[in-house]
C-alpha cells in the first residue's frame, strides 16, 4: 500500500469515527471462513457495519479525528476489526449472542457516546446499555404517570360532584 492509499484510508476511517457515537473493536482472529461469514452476515442483518482495519491506520485515525478516543488506542494489538452502528447495544448483544456457539470474537473496547470501555469483561455493562429511543420512551412514561394520576383523580372528583348535584336535584323534585 503507498503511502498515498494509506492516507486516504486514515482519511476515510477518520470520516467514519467523526460520524459515528458507537464504536466496538473486537478480535476476530481464530474465527473460520465459515464463522467469519456467518458473524458479518449477521451484522448486515442488522444494520451493524465491520470492519477489519490495520493497527496503525486505525490509530492515527482516531489520533486524526475531533473525538477523544482516550485510552483506546492502547488496546490496538493483534487482529482489530471496527464495529458500529446506530444502537450502543445492539455489537454488544449480537457478539455475546455469536459467542454462544464460539468463544470469538473478543470485545478488546468501545467508544460510547464519549465513553470508553476497555476489555472483554465489559460486554454484559455494553449489552444492558439502553438505547436513545429505550430512554426516550422511558422519560415519556415516568413524565405522563404523575399526569394520569392527576387527570384520573379529577375525572373521579367530577364524577362525584356530577353525582351529589344528581342526588340534590332529585330530592327537590
Amino acid at each position: 500500500m503507498t503511502r498515498a492509499q494509506k492516507q486516504e484510508v486514515v482519511e476515510e476511517l477518520t470520516g467514519i469515527l467523526d460520524q459515528t457515537d458507537i464504536l466496538y473493536l473486537a478480535d476476530l482472529a481464530g474465527l473460520s471462513a465459515n464463522q467469519n461469514n456467518n458473524f458479518r452476515r449477521l451484522c448486515f442483518q442488522n444494520d451493524i457495519k465491520l470492519r477489519v482495519v490495520k493497527n496503525t491506520i486505525l490509530n492515527r485515525a482516531m489520533e486524526t479525528s475531533a473525538k477523544d478516543f482516550g485510552e483506546l488506542n492502547q488496546v490496538l494489538k493483534g487482529s482489530s476489526t471496527i464495529i458500529y452502528g446506530n444502537q450502543a447495544n445492539q455489537p454488544a448483544r449480537l457478539i455475546k449472542s455469536f459467542r454462544k456457539r464460539t468463544k470469538i470474537p473478543s470485545l478488546k473496547g468501545a467508544y460510547i457516546h464519549q465513553a470508553v470501555f476497555i476489555g472483554d469483561e465489559k460486554l454484559d455493562v455494553l449489552e444492558k446499555l439502553k438505547s436513545k429511543e429505550e430512554l426516550l420512551a422511558e422519560i415519556v412514561s415516568l413524565l405522563q404517570a404523575p399526569l394520569n394520576s392527576v387527570i384520573s383523580g379529577l375525572q373521579s372528583g367530577m364524577q362525584n360532584l356530577m353525582g351529589a348535584l344528581e342526588t340534590l336535584a332529585n330530592k327537590e323534585s
